[in-house]
């Protein structure tokens, strides 16, 4: 039986759907150990090897900087190769890089090379896995209910970022920083374990098998340039993630030195401003509904820059909470509008392209995340953190614009396929 006919037949949601549930139950693991590892990561740098600010920005472009490097072939061969397969040799790479960091601090052989090291080989495993994740759930679940699929998806990983600071922050204080990347190599093997009991196969396709994979490559990148709300899109989050990423990578350094935070206060601050991703993933089907999926979108990204700026008004103490607030607001924004842009793309695009077409926008949207992680990081050193989330709200703000003077803002609804004569 297959996905799309099995999907019929279930009622009552698609957690009823073995298949989809064992991936959803995978990936929920699986980003909850990445939400820890995403605040002890640092903390590892920052308390135990007592890195700088710019280092530490550093160590969070190391992390995407894979977009730029191999995003692009990445498609291509995700195009190419089965994706389950794909997937399950990526959370493995990932589970045995991350479990070297507690053993090399365990033996007393850590340095901030071997962290540099680790976040890149796991970024370039999420890249691979990404693309493949993505170009594989249309085949899991069908089209009608692929913005159900996103919401869940897109609810769990808010819900794993709500509990991983503050469970990030416990196991630093009882266990130590390390913990919590240990953490994050065990929730890959269960990952692991999950997906290997899929039983979903996708359809072989081999009309680009053995063509150049230069060519292969360009014709992804030329739909995206070609196609007015593909290419909108990625240049928006481009800039977006420029200024998201440039905030985020300097926050705990901003929490714990600048506010005095302590690891546990941290933990808690970061799991409250986790909370709107989970709230905004709730509301996104309402939002399309109400207002069409465009202009939700619009709605949704206009809410959360502003709310951005509360970041860096922030003090100590009961002032923490609007520093909570800020990442509330721009996170339901955020993983609002992710969620509709991605059922977009997953109805609009070609399925013979969609791991190309997704890898020419990631190594675009992904790329720039370095980009601000380097930037939070010199800023930081230059002007301070606090001036550094002044600068960092204030584009994202400007990113908006580029939305409201695009062929977006007219419409009601994104289309639900790409016109033929760009095919």
């Amino acid at each position: 039986m297959t996905a799309a006919i099995s999907s019929r037949v279930v009622q009552g949601g698609l957690l009823r759907m073995r298949d989809f549930r064992l991936l959803w139950a995978g990936e929920t693991t699986s980003m909850l150990g990445s939400s820890v590892a995403g605040v002890a990561l640092p903390l590892v740098a920052v308390v135990t090897l007592h890195a700088s600010t710019f280092t530490v920005g550093l160590l969070t472009a190391a992390a995407w900087l894979p977009w730029l490097l191999v995003g692009l072939p990445a498609g291509a061969w995700v195009d190419r190769l089965p994706k389950r397969p794909m997937m399950l040799v990526c959370n493995t790479v990932s589970m045995v890089v991350f479990a070297s960091v507690p053993i090399a601090a365990w033996l007393g052989a850590l340095t901030m090379t071997h962290l540099l090291v680790v976040a890149t080989m796991g970024g370039s495993a999420r890249v691979f896995f990404s693309l493949a994740y993505r170009a594989y759930l249309p085949t899991l679940v069908e089209g009608d209910r692929l913005l159900e699929a996103n919401t869940k998806l897109q609810g769990s990983e808010s819900t794993a970022q709500i509990a991983g600071p503050g469970l990030a922050g416990l196991l630093v204080q009882a266990f130590g920083a390390v913990s919590g990347v240990l953490a994050d190599a065990i929730s890959f093997g269960i990952a692991v374990l999950c997906l290997r009991s899929v039983h979903t196969r996708e359809t072989r396709r081999d009309s680009t098998a053995k063509r150049p994979l230069l060519a292969e490559i360009h014709e992804g990148l030329r739909f995206v340039v070609s196609d007015p709300y593909l290419r909108t899109l990625t240049t928006f989050s481009a800039m977006s993630n420029i200024a998201l990423m440039g905030y985020k990578s300097i926050q705990v350094v901003f929490l714990a030195r600048d506010l005095g935070a302590g690891a546990g206060q941290v933990g808690v601050v970061l799991a409250l401003a986790s909370a709107g991703g989970l709230f905004g993933a709730s509301l996104a089907g309402r939002i399309a509904t109400r207002f069409g999926t465009a202009r939700g979108f619009l709605l949704c990204e206009a809410f959360a820059a502003p709310m951005m700026l509360l970041g860096p008004i922030s003090s100590g103490g009961a002032g923490l909470t609007f520093f909570a607030a800020a990442g509330f607001g721009t996170g339901a924004g955020v993983v609002a509008s992710n969620i509709l842009t991605s059922t977009f793309r997953q109805h609009y695009c070609p399925a013979d392209l969609f791991g190309r077409i997704t890898a020419s926008t990631s190594a675009l949207n992904y790329g720039a995340i370095p980009l601000g992680g380097l930037l939070g990081g010199t800023l930081g050193e230059a002007i301070g953190a606090r001036g550094t989330l002044w600068l960092m709200a204030a584009t994202q703000l400007l990113s908006v614009a580029i939305l409201l003077l695009s062929p977006i803002r007219p419409k009601r609804d994104f289309p639900t396929r790409m016109p033929m004569r760009q095919r």
